[in-house]
């Protein structure tokens, strides 16, 4: 509680005494002195007011109530004079704040609880004067980044009215003309097919289409929300023909090298055994020939074994998703390969192409066994999570390095010292062709787990 003479209490403290004291002494001046003996000596010189020499109860409190009223309403006026100019003052800031005016301010000079009233007014206007201009700095920010964004971006409404668009967006469906307001089916209606039945889809897509006399590949991205309460739909056009260009280019030389270096590990071996098989026949030393031709084919065995891993990648057809119950799917698995379940079976039944899968996990429990792993030490694990089932493959070998780990997934990358890598890969390729995910991550306790999330169901 704040004391002294400047706070509004004590003033009305001070008012309230005075005008009580005011009051007394009005009452006491009409009924004991000096109004009774001065009415007396105007009756002595003979001055009549026509007024009793002496007033009663009721009439000294008419007359001080005569009195008083005056000084009430002068005192009632100084005292609510700042307050109602204070009012009228906030009431103009706070009408200047709703129409976004935050530049209002008032003068501070009072020193009681209204003029800290007025401080604190002047400080929240400061404060949201310097957010307001914060955040207008952001936004213009945001819009240049967006606008200048090489992505095409289209905001739409409930009704596919364009609410938003960048630059890119304008010049990809209007050259260069404003979105705003349009109707996006009817500007896709100029638009490719393939685009417009993307868009149609209303899911993410990479798709070529023909444009401007070539081919262009773009990468749709289609996002739902509500904006202020309403439903809105983002659609994200990516050019991406620049970049397949260079990562196909360089798959194209990963591939090359890889060839190169098997090709070169196997038929170096076989020209140097060729050559000392002649050399042999020329001898006429005919007990050694066996040993060369069957180290020949052996070599010619893993070429062939390497181009054919190659070509099964190549031609890898498109799953045929169907309802796999686990039990009989998991006793099928254990005839190929040996593993510790580590879980149990989800109730409701996986939904993918048994053979792919199966051979997903064929090539993965077999990675786990060379390892190093104990027998034991290789697991299968099942968890349902929400929509998607995790199958997890699990060993107690080595693991893996982080480098490998950042690279064992990319096409043509090879994990081992003899062989192409191709299971990886090919679990990869099988996996996305699910609409699934593979992830690789070393075990606390040591070792790798190797991670298959897929769709319980069609999407």
């Amino acid at each position: 509680m704040r004391l002294g003479l400047r706070t509004l209490e004590s003033r009305m403290v001070m008012l309230l005494g005075f005008a009580g004291i005011a009051g007394a002494l009005i009452y006491a001046g009409v009924t004991q002195w000096p109004l009774p003996q001065v009415l007396v000596w105007m009756r002595q010189v003979g001055i009549n007011l026509g007024t009793p020499a002496h007033f009663g109860f009721y009439g000294g409190m008419i007359v001080s109530m005569a009195f008083l009223l005056p000084l009430s309403l002068w005192l009632g006026h100084r005292v609510t004079a700042p307050i109602t100019k204070l009012l009228r003052a906030l009431e103009g800031a706070v009408a200047s704040y709703r129409d976004g005016d935050f530049s209002f301010s008032i003068a501070a000079t009072r020193r009681d609880e209204l003029g800290e009233l007025i401080r604190m007014h002047n400080a929240l206007g400061q404060t949201l004067r310097e957010q307001r201009q914060n955040l207008a700095q952001r936004e213009l920010l945001l819009d240049t980044v967006v606008q200048n964004t090489p992505v095409a971006l289209v905001l739409t409404d409930a009704s596919g009215r364009v609410t938003y668009a960048n630059i890119a967006s304008r010049h990809l469906f209007n050259e260069g003309r404003t979105l705003h307001g349009l109707d996006f089916a009817e500007l896709l209606s100029d638009s490719p097919e393939a685009l417009r039945r993307a868009v149609e889809s209303g899911e993410d897509a990479l798709l070529t289409v023909e444009m401007d006399g070539g081919e262009e590949t773009f990468h749709l991205s289609q996002r739902s929300f509500r904006l202020q309460g309403r439903p809105h739909r983002l659609q994200l056009f990516r050019r991406m023909t620049r970049e397949l260009s260079r990562q196909e280019v360089a798959t194209w030389k990963r591939v090359i090298r890889v060839i190169s270096h098997e090709l070169n590990n196997s038929l170096a071996p076989i020209s140097s055994l060729a050559h000392s098989g002649a050399e042999l026949a020329r001898r006429g030393d005919t007990t050694r020939l066996p040993g060369v031709f069957a180290t020949i084919g052996e070599r010619a065995r893993h070429l062939h074994g390497f181009i054919a891993g190659y070509a099964s990648f190549a031609k890898l057809p498109a799953p045929q998703l169907a309802s796999i119950e686990w039990k009989p799917f998991l006793d099928s698995l254990a005839l190929h390969c040996k593993f510790t379940l580590a879980s149990a079976l989800p109730e409701q039944p996986g939904w993918f192409d048994a053979a792919q899968i199966e051979q997903v996990l064929i090539n993965l429990v077999k990675n786990a066994h060379e390892s190093g792993s104990p027998d034991d030490g290789v697991s299968l694990s099942l968890m349902v999570i929400g929509r998607d089932v995790r199958i997890e493959v699990a060993d107690r070998g080595p693991g893996m390095s982080e480098t490998v780990l950042a690279q064992a997934l990319l096409p043509f990358y090879s994990t081992k010292r003899s062989g192409t890598g191709l299971g990886l890969a090919l679990a990869r390729e099988i996996v996305e062709a699910h609409g699934g995910r593979i992830a690789l991550a070393n075990r606390e306790e040591g070792g790798l787990r190797v991670s298959l999330l897929l769709p319980l169901g069609p999407r």
